[in-house]
């Protein structure tokens, strides 16, 4: 990859005839030296998501994690999961809008959102949540305490790729 460029320009002296009269009183051709427009961070970000195309590993995402409640009447086991994963320093967001969960699901797939975590009823009875991937795979109900321990792991081990729920 490469990211900022310092470069040496012997080229365009010479097609815009630039000269320069030294200390001996003689014309002289300069040497051009110019720099990328955007800075070296700049740069790398754009790199990065040209890469990626937008689909970070989870460790690199903005959002790594969505929660996902079923309807309104789950709303607090979801807040409940959403701050386990706040606690756990995981870059996650709560979904709660009044819209259908299909299109929820489907927006946090569009934001290239590498885990979703659906939860209703039977999750809340179950300590679990139903885990979907930004691929559109969905991995059944997981218990959150797992879900939790697998995220965190990923993330710490820098992956490339989604291995959380890969043995469920």
């Amino acid at each position: 990859w490469q990211i900022a460029t310092v470069q040496v320009d012997f080229s365009h002296p010479d097609r815009f005839a630039l000269e320069y009269i030294d200390t001996d009183g003689q014309p002289r051709r300069p040497v051009m030296v110019h720099r990328a427009i955007f800075g070296s961070f700049e740069r790398f970000i754009g790199i990065l998501t040209e890469h990626f195309a937008g689909a970070f590993p989870t460790w690199l995402a903005p959002v790594q994690a969505r929660v996902l409640p079923v309807s309104g009447k789950h709303a607090e086991y979801a807040r409940s999961v959403f701050g386990r994963l706040r606690a756990a320093r995981v870059r996650a967001e709560l979904d709660d809008r009044n819209e259908k969960l299909g299109y929820r699901i489907r927006d946090a797939q569009l934001r290239k959102v590498p885990y979703m975590l659906v939860v209703g009823e039977r999750e809340a009875q179950n300590g679990t949540a139903s885990l979907r991937r930004r691929t559109g795979e969905d991995l059944g109900a997981v218990p959150v305490d797992r879900v939790l321990a697998e995220l965190v792991a990923e993330i710490g081990s820098r992956s490339a790729t989604l291995t959380v729920g890969r043995s469920a």
